[in-house]
């Protein structure tokens, strides 16, 4: 089977494509600022979602970040091998792991905040078009339920 003539144009207008990309671009803009506090930027998703909630279940956890067991676990792992979380079997259910933030977690949590605001200036768009941006993509990963 042949490619199109205008193959590689076609693959840019691919939204695939373009969704790639932006991920790839966004953890790579965060690293710089993420280096300073040992945070790579999956770990950096969960510490903002504790910041908002801990304790937390890894099931909730994962729900909140749409990452399976199997990809959040190790995360957690790792950040608790830092000391910036806890991890301990639920007393009233063994099945459940409960996550929460150790006192070195609380001690980043304005660097972790902070990051935020420096992702925002290095993107180079305005307040309304990180809005619309971030709604677009939160719509697009969580459809509403009919």
């Amino acid at each position: 089977m042949s490619e199109p003539k205008n193959a590689s144009r076609l693959v840019r207008k691919q939204i695939s494509f373009a969704v790639y990309g932006a991920a790839g671009r966004m953890a790579r803009m965060h690293k710089p600022f993420l280096d300073p506090i040992s945070l790579t930027f999956p770990q950096y998703l969960v510490m903002l979602e504790l910041y908002t909630d801990a304790p937390r279940t890894v099931g909730e956890l994962g729900t909140a970040l749409g990452m399976d067991t199997g990809t959040i676990t190790p995360l957690l792992k790792r950040l608790q091998v830092s000391g910036k979380v806890s991890r301990m079997r639920d007393p009233e259910d063994e099945r459940r792991v409960i996550v929460d933030l150790t006192p070195t977690g609380l001690a980043i949590q304005e660097e972790v905040w902070g990051v935020s605001e420096k992702i925002k200036t290095a993107c180079q768009m305005t307040e309304g078009d990180l809005t619309a941006l971030r709604d677009t993509l939160h719509n697009f990963a969580h459809p509403a339920k009919a």
